[in-house]
């Protein structure tokens, strides 16, 4: 069934969804992408600064980044190679950059339509610019319960597959004994407890992603001489011209698509979520910022794991290494036997950060449509249950399960995203003409959106409908809908 399902999903729907609608976003927006890549580290500058009790810009986009940087990353791509060829990568590349756009919309979109909480802070994502960009309350709760059980279930049950076979291979501690580890401190702080664990690998996992980048960076440089090569093969594969990778480029396309969705989680959904919390003067700033973690998660961390692979020597076509085994093996054929333990030790630092990520996206899909205390309880108690089944299952079934609910949630949003995408343009315009206008930082003026459905306590009216510099703006009219 899962087979089946995938099948329909990922060889018919997503592969034309992804790459066509990230496409279009692309040209229609004049490849905001590239437009704006080196205003994302300028607007760092801006992203620092928060008001008190806020998050900033920057803070959400290091939370997302946490969240992605994991099982992806490192297991990922190695399912990716073995089952679609190293041509597998030049299309989760493709997706990835195609993805910045669409990533910039949907956090743009989930900037614009957040609500204010009681607290003060904010709430945003799919669901809430599905409500209240396109008054569809049902969908927003379809889009919630698949968040919820893509990342509250299926993907805590990668995480903890991927951890538990790491470990098994590095140290021989067998699967369950990790399981019940892993079960057992996840529920420790989602129940409200260890508090300094969770800032401890806050601090911690940035150093360790840093690592990670040099150790791929010195296994590179040990083959410098074969990196051509190495580039060689991944685009001849891509394309079926490799002869010795079973599959083709169907295979190839199929696993790059899969593998890339759910390593950076372009167009998935999820990561607006996080970029809504965030203040901001505009919500295209926002936008902006987020594309960048897409950048860094697949065109920086996945291709440092997919020349680690290849330049190491150690894959061979037809291999049935464990995803993660593959990269640990190939780590050590270049560093020694203590690269398998570095390589276990980093996804435990990573995944562990992104299980706690995984478990906030699905608790904030659960308050979209309930605020009782009871599903909340009940939600915790199965997320500990499916991280310790996922420690014990095989390759196939955790990957499945998870592309599955995955391929769903994702044609949900991108359907959203593509009726919303003329809101989308409106704002990006907005902002781009505030640019041409001379002003540095664009800010949000809520009259010139008047007819749009967004919350006033979020996006409070302007004296007047100048920009911050006092130039005039004129954003181009298209309609909201």
């Amino acid at each position: 069934m899962l087979d089946l399902l995938n099948d329909l999903i990922w060889s018919k729907l997503l592969i034309v969804m992804l790459i066509g609608l990230g496409l279009y976003f692309t040209i229609a927006s004049r490849f905001v992408q590239f437009r704006y890549f080196g205003s994302m580290f300028r607007i760092f500058g801006e992203a620092f600064k928060r008001q008190p009790g806020q998050l900033s810009s920057f803070q959400a986009l290091m939370l997302s980044v946490a969240g992605r940087v994991g099982a992806g990353n490192i297991a990922g791509v190695s399912v990716a190679i073995m089952l679609g060829g190293p041509g597998a990568i030049f299309w989760m590349w493709i997706v990835a950059l195609v993805g910045m756009a669409t990533s910039y919309f949907e956090c743009s979109l989930a900037q614009l339509y957040k609500r204010r909480e009681a607290d003060g802070g904010y709430r945003g994502g799919p669901a809430f610019y599905i409500q209240h960009g396109l008054g569809q309350r049902w969908l927003g709760i379809v889009v919630s319960l698949l968040l919820l059980v893509t990342f509250g279930f299926g993907f805590n049950a990668v995480q903890s597959y991927t951890v538990a076979s790491s470990m098994n291979d590095t140290f021989g501690v067998p699967t369950f004994v990790s399981g019940i580890v892993l079960m057992v401190v996840i529920g420790l702080i989602i129940f409200g407890g260890i508090k300094r664990i969770a800032k401890f690998a806050d601090v911690l996992v940035p150093v360790m992603a840093f690592a990670y980048i040099g150790m791929a960076i010195f296994v590179i440089g040990s083959n410098a001489g074969a990196i051509p090569e190495a580039f060689g093969t991944i685009f001849r594969s891509a394309f079926g011209l490799e002869p010795a990778f079973a599959g083709g480029i169907g295979a190839a396309i199929i696993m790059g698509v899969k593998r890339g969705l759910f390593s950076n989680e372009a167009g998935l959904g999820s990561a607006p979520n996080v970029a809504a919390v965030a203040e901001v003067k505009h919500p295209v700033a926002q936008g902006i910022v987020q594309s960048l973690s897409v950048f860094i998660d697949t065109i920086v961390l996945c291709s440092c794991t997919a020349l680690i692979i290849i330049l190491s020597g150690v894959f061979e076509p037809g291999s049935d290494m464990a995803g993660v085994v593959l990269t640990q093996t190939a780590v050590a054929a270049v560093v020694g036997e203590w690269g398998r333990v570095f390589i276990s030790v980093a996804l435990l630092l990573f995944v562990f950060t992104t299980l706690i990520y995984n478990y906030y996206l699905g608790e904030n899909a659960l308050s979209f449509f309930t605020g009782k205390r009871w599903p909340v309880l009940l939600y915790r108690v199965m997320v500990i249950g499916l991280v310790m089944w996922g420690s014990v299952q095989d390759l196939g079934t955790v990957f499945g399960f998870a592309d599955v609910t995955m391929g769903l949630l994702a044609i949900c949003n991108l359907i959203a995203l593509a009726l919303l995408f003329k809101v989308g343009l409106r704002l990006m315009r907005d902002y781009d003409n505030q640019r041409k206008a001379g002003i540095e930082t664009p800010v949000f003026d809520p009259k010139q959106f008047a007819d749009l459905d967004l919350d006033p306590s979020v996006w409070p009216a302007k004296v007047s409908g100048h920009g911050a510099s006092g130039a005039t703006i004129n954003p181009t009219t298209v309609a909201p809908r």
